[in-house]
């Protein structure tokens, strides 16, 4: 298959991969509104469990809390969809991972559920390397799936930009 029929994701799925076997490192996913769509692009790619072993898909609050040691505290003064969740999703992913590098999602993916403060298409991106953690707010445009689409390939971007030192 040449490259130009692969699809924006399974390039970045690809470069990911290169990254994190030249260091011999394992990447987590912690995911709320993409329901587990990083990592099944991730899972796409044969040979991925050479690189990732762990994800998990936190849709409920109830579960973030459980699965991911994220404190009742954030949800409920936060909400799910803010920054302080999603770093909270990814340091808990790298911990129970073992994991180097995560990133973790949260949002608001509609076609309900927005509101004001976060309409349809907010969505927080949090990453981790080691001890660094980081986390940004996108506003994607469009519907359900065009916003989990944007969100899979952002997450995905920016880990392999951040492996390349950009």
């Amino acid at each position: 298959m040449s490259c130009s029929q692969h699809s924006p994701t399974e390039l970045l799925v690809e470069q990911l991969a290169l990254r994190l076997l030249a260091q011999g490192a394992f990447v987590a996913t912690a995911e709320s509104c993409t329901g587990g769509g990083i990592a099944q692009a991730m899972t796409e790619l044969p040979g991925s469990s050479r690189w990732f072993g762990f994800g998990w898909v936190t849709y409920a609050n109830a579960a973030k809390e459980q699965l991911l040691a994220v404190p009742s505290a954030v949800l409920e003064h936060e909400g799910a969809v803010s920054e302080q969740t999603v770093l909270a999703m990814v340091k808990g992913a790298q911990v129970r991972s073992g994991a180097r590098y995560a990133v973790a999602v949260s949002g608001v993916a509609g076609p309900d559920g927005g509101s004001d403060e976060k309409p349809v298409g907010t969505v927080w991106i949090a990453w981790a390397d080691g001890e660094q953690h980081w986390a940004e707010v996108y506003m994607f445009p469009g519907d359900r799936r065009q916003v989990r689409r944007q969100t899979v390939e952002i997450a995905l971007r920016v880990l392999v930009e951040h492996l390349d030192g950009e």
